[in-house]
């Protein structure tokens, strides 16, 4: 007997699967009649997308460390221009960033929608969160401080049995990186007022300093970053292609039919066609000779697969 949830073979001695926990009752892999969606695309993407997010930001959050070297240079070099470009080369690298975390997020509601649809399609699952949620339940103010973990807990928990322990990690790395690059962006801003315009080698010292502080600042949203975006691209990855194995296990073994409906025999012999007389058939054909012909062979072998033919007939 295999587990419905990971495919493994189980023991009749235990009443769950030790892979997962999932209970062995007997249930179908699927339920017949329940639209399943394919993950494996859109989670492929999503975690393309959450890697390049993550990296674009911890790039960014090291840049200031970057600006107090140049601010450092011009201090002894009385120039101004490095410390401009390296302005305008951290303004243009938000630009992709800003581009990669709304494509990327979109990416994530739509595979946590289409995990949780196929939810419905896994016997014996009970689900506390509508589908709808996996979208909505990220811009309902306060909710969605809770209600995008809980729909992930649910769909991990619904697709593989065990994994919650990760998604606990991705929601408080997320959680701490919220708050942090909130802080440390507005920090950053009102420092960023209150500089001179750089002329003197104080004016530049004031500037490393700035972007020196920064930069250190940056360091707990960026591990936080780190942690949620390698915990969600795992989570991805891990459900899509549990989800995706189990579609398959159920598609392949009763492909187009009901899970209950049980095959028929495979030696019950097909009804015989009955054929009726056509009403439009003509009346004035001539019968055949009762004598069969002097040319015909006496005797014939019968048909090779006939039905009501003797074994190797």
């Amino acid at each position: 007997m295999r587990c419905q949830t990971c495919g493994d073979e189980t023991s009749p001695a235990f009443a769950d699967c030790q892979r997962c926990g999932t209970p062995l009752d007997g249930r179908p892999t699927l339920s017949p009649g329940i639209a399943t969606y394919s993950v494996r695309g859109i989670g492929l993407a999503a975690a393309i997308g959450l890697g390049l997010t993550t990296l674009l930001y911890v790039l960014l959050a090291a840049f200031p460390a970057v600006e107090a070297v140049l601010a450092r240079r011009a201090a002894t070099a009385d120039d101004a221009d490095a410390l401009r470009s390296a302005a305008v080369a951290e303004g243009l690298l938000n630009v992709p960033y800003l581009l990669l975390y709304l494509t990327t997020a979109v990416l994530v509601m739509i595979w946590m929608f289409r995990a949780r649809k196929n939810t419905d399609a896994f016997p014996g699952v009970r689900p506390h969160l509508n589908a709808h949620w996996a979208i909505t339940g990220w811009w309902v103010p306060l909710a969605s401080l809770v209600v995008p973990a809980k729909m992930m807990a649910d769909i991990v928990r619904d697709s593989r049995g065990r994994g919650r322990g990760l998604v606990a990690l991705w929601w408080l790395g997320w959680l701490v990186f919220g708050v942090a690059d909130l802080f440390t962006s507005l920090r950053a801003a009102r420092g960023q007022l209150l500089l001179p315009d750089p002329r003197t080698p104080a004016d530049f010292q004031r500037y490393a300093d700035h972007y020196q502080e920064v930069a250190l600042g940056n360091l707990v949203p960026a591990v936080a970053c780190l942690v949620a975006g390698v915990s969600l691209i795992v989570l991805v990855l891990r459900v899509s292609a549990a989800q995706q194995a189990r579609i398959a296990r159920g598609s392949a073994v009763w492909p187009g039919a009901p899970a209950w409906v049980a095959a028929p025999a495979a030696s019950a012999p097909a009804p015989a066609p009955v054929t009726e007389p056509s009403p439009y058939a003509p009346t004035d054909v001539t019968e055949a000779p009762a004598h069969p012909s002097t040319d015909a062979p006496v005797a014939s072998p019968p048909a090779v697969g006939a039905a009501g033919g003797t074994i190797g007939a």
